[in-house]
């Protein structure tokens, strides 16, 4: 039984309940301070550990206690246990030598703004639980709207308006939600087993698992069969041939979710095509930039989002390449608030006061899945504020540089090829079997000019005067070759369209060259053991069956120099793998 006496002894033992520092202004100013000191000292000795940690799965529960402490412990100490147990289990993602997945550029405006936001810690569901939360963030979508050259339609002084969710999927979710009920709402709620989503086999993963939240019938995700033949994107003729297919049937077409930028190779879905199909069957398109919406910071990376202004929604992951980690700041612009809002929001009457009734402000609990959310719009708009547009371009602008400096250390190398075209800062390449080298090798350059710049031309593609030979995405009505599409349970329909041009570009497979598992498995290998270094981390990627490399420059703090080191390592690597 517990009772007052033993209550007061906890006091007197505990040091944190007798001194009740939870808060001490004094305290946590001296603690702050060496939180800053550590976090410096680890920026400051990225070189000393294995960017890839070596740790063993469960190691963490032989050093810590099965259960919590009774009493507390000094900071100090706590810091010490940080550096023996758990630096050794990270994976540093903001290391130089950080290459796989796609980055989580930091900055120490963001760093600082998540700071600001936790000291503050306002839970903002509404404009009168925290005012200013509301309006920055109102305010910096929209300034991030005109900075990425936005449709005006997608800010707040037009139709749509723009909120900070945790995540892709939570957008593609309350995205999904909005037509969703829209539909069922005119044809009635039985129709929810005939609606249809529409992605192609590059789209990432999230949109299946929004679909199957938002109660989609797995059957009927259509994932469209792309090729290397059209460097990973989406046809329009596929499309739309899919659509006939399942309006025939008695299907309900929904939803579209198009990519600028897929995770695996940073492929693009032609937007304007896809839109202009979409639209002749009432579907919602949604646009999935979450890696390289960030490039459209930059004037000459906007071709490749020719056509978002018929789209009905876009996002991008701030938390990714645009300097405002951590993870949990995904920017969500729609083209019409009300009918977004209308499915998402609640109304309870502890919830009520004064400015929502009078319909002047906004309410954030109405554009997204919970009611509480972060002061995530104060770190953007720090990150903002410090470094200004042109900051953020030269950030963009200089990983684009290092990517095109190792894909030139790539294409040098008659051992391996390059096996998709390099839009932004990711390079997607492979090491050959030895007899394949130099037929691989004479792709490098035809009649004088980059095989990137001739497949680029064959695409329909046009070329930006500006910063580091970037292609632009430009329009086109169509891709060449054939493929299918299938259902995210698996099963699949044959589907063959004519060719726009039937050129087989450089990048596709030919000859076998980029088939087999021994080639497969030399590669894995090669992943393995560049790891295993230490010294760098990169990630792979399965297309059309080749299991290739990625290489993403991203980290804040990589420099040429580390690009140059980074091929050193996947050179000796190959090198001794060959000669095995």
């Amino acid at each position: 039984m517990i009772n007052e006496e033993t209550i007061m002894g906890d006091k007197v033992r505990g040091n944190v309940c007798r001194d009740n520092k939870f808060l001490d202004p004094v305290e946590f100013k001296r603690q702050g301070y060496m939180i800053i000191d550590f976090l410096s000292d680890y920026y400051a000795r990225f070189h000393e550990y294995p960017v890839l940690s070596q740790v063993e799965p469960g190691y963490l529960a032989r050093h810590l206690s099965s259960s919590a402490p009774r009493e507390g412990e000094p900071l100090e100490n706590l810091l010490e246990g940080v550096t023996k147990f758990i630096i050794p289990g990270l994976t540093h993602w903001q290391s130089p030598g950080f290459f796989g997945y796609f980055p989580s550029s930091l900055s120490a405006a963001s760093v600082l703004g998540e700071s600001l936001s936790a000291g503050f810690s306002v839970v903002s569901f509404n404009w009168q639980s925290a005012p200013a939360a509301t309006e920055l963030e109102h305010l910096v979508m929209d300034w991030l709207a005109r900075a990425m050259g936005l449709p005006e339609h997608f800010l707040f002084s037009g139709s749509g308006g723009g909120v900070i969710l945790g995540s892709t999927c939570e957008a593609i979710v309350c995205t999904l939600v909005a037509v969703r009920d829209k539909v069922l709402a005119e044809r009635g709620r039985i129709s929810l087993e005939k609606l249809v989503v529409y992605c192609s086999d590059q789209t990432h993963c999230s949109l299946q698992k929004a679909a199957r939240i938002v109660g989609i019938n797995p059957n009927n995700v259509r994932v469209l069969r792309t090729t290397m033949e059209t460097a990973m994107g989406l046809s329009p003729t596929l499309l739309r041939e899919t659509i006939e297919a399942d309006v025939d049937s008695g299907h309900i077409p929904l939803y579209l979710c198009a990519t600028i930028g897929t995770t695996s190779t940073t492929a693009v879905d032609p937007v304007l095509p896809l839109c202009k199909i979409a639209k002749e069957y009432g579907i919602w398109v949604h646009v999935d930039a979450a890696y390289a919406g960030a490039t459209l910071i930059c004037p000459e990376y906007r071709g490749f989002a020719a056509g978002i202004e018929f789209a009905n929604s876009f996002s991008f992951n701030a938390h990714k390449w645009f300097l405002c980690p951590p993870v949990g700041c995904c920017c969500l612009w729609v083209k019409d608030r009300e009918a977004f809002t209308r499915s998402l929001s609640m109304e309870a009457d502890y919830l009520r006061n004064a400015p929502s009734d009078s319909k002047r402000v906004i309410d954030y609990k109405d554009w997204q899945i919970p009611l509480g959310r972060r002061f995530n719009s104060l770190r953007v708009w720090l990150v903002l504020s410090s470094y200004g547009i042109e900051g953020l371009q030269n950030h963009i602008r200089n990983h684009v540089r290092l990517a095109k400096i190792f894909e030139g250390l790539v294409e040098e190398d008659e051992r391996f090829k390059v096996v998709s075209p390099r839009y932004f800062a990711l390079v997607c390449f492979r090491l050959l079997h030895p007899c394949l080298a130099k037929r691989a090798n004479g792709h490098a350059t035809e009649n004088g000019q980059s095989v990137s710049n001739i497949r680029c031309a064959e695409r329909g593609h046009s070329f930006s005067n500006g910063h580091a030979g970037d292609k632009v995405h430009s329009v086109s009505n169509g891709h060449s070759g054939k493929s299918c599409y299938s259902t995210s349970n698996g099963h699949t329909a044959a589907n063959s369209h004519a060719a726009a041009d039937d050129i087989m570009t450089p990048y596709a497979s030919k000859g076998g060259e980029g088939e087999g598992e021994e080639i497969n498995k030399l590669n894995q290998k090669l992943v393995q053991s560049i790891n295993e270094s230490g010294r760098v981390f990169l990630t792979h990627a399965m297309i059309e069956g080749n299991y290739i490399l990625r290489f993403a420059v991203g980290a804040t703090t990589t420099k040429e120099s580390d690009i140059r080191m980074a091929w050193e390592v996947v050179q000796e690597n190959a090198s001794r793998l060959l000669l095995e």
